[in-house]
């Protein structure tokens, strides 16, 4: 296949997760002004931004159907228009449940992004290459959260949160416009299944005793990782590191780099460590491992300065993304879909549900200043990081399920 082809196939579908990713943390830059104009809780903020989440997660089985069924070219491009709409709800709205709806919509429409780009790319790249491209995917997905740090925070001293997402809304357009008309229309062949075989080929992986060994960890891991950076590690910066709202957003735009050069570098790396032995599954593994492990610094208070720990913290947080490659090797391509897609519903329903949980947690203490008390953040990370250990275990257990059995299936 042309390198051509596959270069547009890589910036198409990638763009596509860079509007979803914007999405996903532009409540980082809203939620202050949202907070201001309606009087919000912490609770009602966490249950307010993770709807992108739940509408996310509802969605990823139909949508790993329709992406086996039709391709990604055109599941992408129709999905996205809900996305427009969203934003546009989102913005029109004046009270908290107009608010809910538009973040839901948001998050149906986007759901699509991520498990189209990975099923897009196994379509047109060899298996051996797909960490490295995920990663790259990823990276520029990443993209979106470093927008939503300082450059949002910028933009926002020189219009309304309203006006923001009127211009989101049209770039979203832009981007499902560019992938209906250039996106290989080759992008959709699939599978020749009537749907309920499809149905059939997703419950048989919600059954396969290899997809939740190799989900364990990562669906835990990553649900932290984008519960937090969405959302909550702004007021942990504010409320116990004591930084200026400003320095913080700076730190949010790194963190963002850092998950980048992170799901790049590990990426890249992981191939040429299986060459050397190492499994992708122990490798990706290793990076979950030392991602816990900066949590732990973080809750220690550990002596180091705040932007190191951020870029470590994002550097580690995005390694469960290899999860996604290890899938494709255990199961046969015309199910990637379903199967990226059943991987992504885990891991999005467990960020809502960790968005929701902290903002709950949070609650329990009377906010001073608007700051929540350092005890109250130690509470909430003392609790994620106890979850994941307790997942950790799970993946490193003996078992005999991964042998790649799953690849004969149908």
């Amino acid at each position: 296949m042309p390198s051509s082809v596959r270069l547009r196939v890589f910036f198409l579908f990638a763009a596509g997760y860079f509007v979803s990713y914007v999405f996903r943390g532009v409540n980082l830059g809203f939620a202050p002004l949202i907070t201001h104009d309606l009087g919000l809780s912490a609770a009602d903020l966490g249950l307010l931004t993770s709807l992108y989440f739940i509408g996310f997660a509802i969605a990823q089985i139909p949508v790993g159907v329709l992406l086996d069924h039709y391709g990604p070219r055109r599941v992408t491009a129709g999905m996205l228009v809900f996305a427009a709409a969203g934003i546009w709800t989102f913005g029109a709205s004046h009270g908290l449940g107009g608010l809910m709806v538009g973040r839901l919509l948001i998050g149906i429409g986007v759901s699509v992004c991520l498990s189209a780009a990975f099923k897009a790319s196994a379509q047109h790249f060899p298996v051996a290459r797909l960490p490295l491209v995920n990663g790259l995917t990823m990276a520029v997905g990443g993209l979106g959260g470093v927008v939503v740090g300082s450059p949002l925070a910028s933009l926002l001293q020189t219009t309304t949160w309203r006006q923001v997402s009127i211009g989101l809304g049209v770039f979203t357009l832009v981007v499902a416009a560019a992938i209906a008309l250039f996106a290989p229309r080759n992008a959709d062949s699939h599978h020749q299944a009537d749907v309920i075989s499809q149905f059939k080929g997703t419950w048989h992986i919600l059954k396969s005793g290899a997809f939740w060994k190799i989900a364990s960890f990562s669906v835990v891991t990553q649900g932290v990782f984008y519960a937090m950076q969405s959302l909550w590690i702004r007021p942990y910066l504010l409320d116990v590191m004591n930084l200026t709202p400003a320095h913080a957003a700076a730190l949010v735009s790194v963190l963002g780099f850092a998950m980048m050069l992170g799901c790049v570098g590990f990426g890249a790396a992981a191939r040429g460590m299986e060459r050397r032995g190492v499994s992708v599954y122990a490798f990706c593994g290793v990076g979950m491992a030392l991602y816990v492990l900066v949590q732990v610094l973080m809750v220690l208070r550990v002596p180091l300065p705040p932007a190191t720990l951020l870029a470590a913290y994002g550097v580690f947080g995005g390694t469960g993304i290899l999860s996604y490659a290890v899938m494709a090797e255990y199961f046969p391509s015309h199910m990637i879909g379903r199967a990226t897609t059943t991987l992504t519903l885990v891991i999005f329903l467990l960020i809502f549900g960790f968005q929701v949980g902290v903002g709950a947690v949070l609650s329990r203490w009377t906010p001073e200043g608007g700051h929540y008390p350092a005890a109250a953040h130690v509470t909430v990370w003392g609790i994620l990081i106890a979850l994941q250990l307790a997942s950790a275990v799970w993946y490193v257990l003996p078992s005999r399920v991964l042998h790649k059995t799953e690849r004969a299936a149908s």
